[in-house]
């Protein structure tokens, strides 16, 4: 079977650094594959290794995801080959935007069985691009899946939901998001590095996915502050535990929070 696994390579949230106008900079941010698709791509491989196929990773976004190391790290974790859809104009797409791209990229890649993606990206965790990925392509789409089962053309799943879990059956292809339960992410070997190396990668353009006449993408208008010290209050409530709590709701009141 053929396999697609899609990764969003994003800013290392550790490495955000806070200026002292409470502005956040990413510029010394190292990046890395995000943790939520990390099981995704554990996910894929799997199925690969059980059912014999092929993984693709694929990754859209800025130009700084071409990066040799990242191409590497994501090559080591068992993926087959890598396409990368690479351009500044994808700088902070939003999730309408990164979803046509990933779809224009399964389709040129072709013949696809089943797309995987992580629950939500590292950086925005919107939850949104792998459903609107599916209905791009018109294959069936699910969420929140913990379990896959591959058997001929048809795929059983289970979704954690919040009370229950839900079992489905579904004919291949699709599309679906993993939860982070699914599996462990594997740690690459030594072996696995160095053979990551020599794996193909592909480098497409907006042009070559036939999407250079599209509206320009758009991006998310967010000014990413950290939130202002404020300095405590230090206020000793005392009394019945029935004249505390009006004591306390009459602060909160004054204070605007309620």
């Amino acid at each position: 079977m053929k396999i697609v696994v899609c990764a969003k390579l994003a800013p290392d949230a550790s490495d955000i650094e806070v200026r002292s106008d409470g502005s956040i900079s990413l510029e010394r941010a190292e990046w890395r594959i995000g943790s939520f698709d990390l099981q995704a791509i554990e996910a894929a491989v799997r199925l690969r290794d059980a059912h014999g196929g092929s993984v693709t990773a694929l990754s859209v976004g800025p130009q700084r995801i071409n990066h040799s190391k990242l191409r590497k790290d994501l090559l080591s974790r068992g993926p087959d080959e890598l396409v990368l859809v690479a351009e500044d104009a994808l700088n902070g797409a939003d999730t309408a935007v990164t979803a046509q791209v990933l779809a224009a990229a399964v389709r040129k890649i072709g013949a696809v069985d089943l797309v995987l993606t992580g629950e939500g990206s590292a950086d925005l965790y919107f939850q949104q691009v792998g459903l609107q990925l599916g209905e791009l392509l018109a294959v069936p789409v699910f969420n929140a899946v913990s379990k896959i089962e591959v058997s001929d053309s048809q795929v059983r799943i289970e979704r954690s939901l919040e009370e229950e879990t839900e079992v489905l059956e579904l004919p291949l292809p699709a599309v679906l998001a993993v939860t982070t339960d699914i599996h462990t992410p594997r740690l690459p070997n030594m072996k696995e590095i160095l053979l990551a190396a020599k794996k193909p990668v592909y480098e497409w353009s907006l042009a070559d996915l036939g999407l250079e006449n599209t509206p320009e993408p758009r991006v998310e208008a967010v000014s990413l502050r950290a939130p202002r010290p404020v300095e405590r209050k230090r206020i000793l409530i005392e009394g019945s535990p029935e004249e505390a709590a009006q004591s306390l709701a009459g602060y909160l009141v004054k204070e605007g929070v309620v």
